[in-house]
């Protein structure tokens, strides 16, 4: 197990660490820790990829909705970010967001350059799952039955594997405006295979989203997914799907951010 280390003060609220996976690729881990005393169970967590640009407006959202009196239990706020500082580190991303398929089942790029190394969606889980997870409940106390995380785009079609293939590993998931397009619409055959094994033992919570004014096939693939989610709804399996009035794809992303921490305590 890899540890966090090099620990920075980036704010009066956030920190950073480092950490490398087992296949040696290198993490910014920016956390928002609460102030507040942990409940009796222990924090709950959301862990949002694409750090850089998920994370200040997802801690600040947190932030705000976790006041006491009247705001929801406090939440501990990870974000997985990548050394180059990008919003969208496309490389990395393509990397570690993917589903393993073959190179044939992947449409051109629009600007006619290969796709990046891409289809490692297994060992990105594996670091979350095996590294990142473990770091964090050593530092603070973890309520193991509220572990979020939350994905745009190419994150979105992530959480939405991620559910597929380690459903214990998290009991709220969030897929932003997913990209159900990627290799042929491979993560429907996902979850139709899930939907063939899943026994539904215990509750899982997916929140996915999109903005109404987005290209018309991100709408197409999110409504699809939202159709095949639907049939699992029988097996401890709950979906709210929400279509965002006149945002597109990326103006989307505050709306979708502030709805976490009602989310979580579903």
């Amino acid at each position: 197990m890899t540890t966090m280390t090099k620990k920075l003060y980036v704010s009066e609220s956030y920190f950073e660490y480092a950490m490398t996976s087992s296949q040696q690729l290198d993490y910014r881990i920016l956390i928002a820790a609460p102030t507040d005393a942990p409940p009796a169970d222990g924090y709950a967590v959301v862990y949002a990829l694409d750090g850089d640009a998920l994370f200040p407006t997802l801690a600040e959202a947190v932030k705000l909705q976790t006041r006491k009196p009247k705001g929801y239990d406090p939440i501990l706020v990870i974000g997985i970010g990548y050394p180059s500082k990008e919003p969208f580190d496309m490389e990395r991303r393509c990397n570690d967001f993917t589903l393993p398929v073959s190179e044939g089942n992947l449409p051109p790029r629009p600007d006619g350059t290969p796709w990046p190394p891409n289809g490692k969606a297994n060992d990105f889980l594996d670091f979350i799952e095996h590294d990142l997870m473990p770091a964090v409940a050593k530092k603070w106390p973890i309520n193991k039955k509220k572990q979020a995380v939350v994905g745009h785009s190419l994150g979105g079609l992530f959480t939405l594997y991620a559910l597929c293939a380690r459903p214990h590993l998290f009991s709220h998931l969030v897929a932003g405006s997913p990209s159900v397009w990627w290799a042929d619409n491979a993560v429907l055959k996902e979850i139709d295979k899930f939907f063939e094994d899943w026994n539904g033992q215990h509750a899982i919570n997916l929140l996915l989203t999109i903005g109404a004014n987005e290209l018309p096939d991100m709408l197409e693939g999110a409504d699809q997914a939202a159709e095949h989610m639907k049939r699992l709804s029988d097996k401890n399996v709950h979906t709210h799907y929400v279509k965002f009035d006149e945002e597109d794809h990326v103006s989307v992303l505050p709306c979708m951010l502030s709805r976490l921490p009602r989310f979580l305590d579903s």
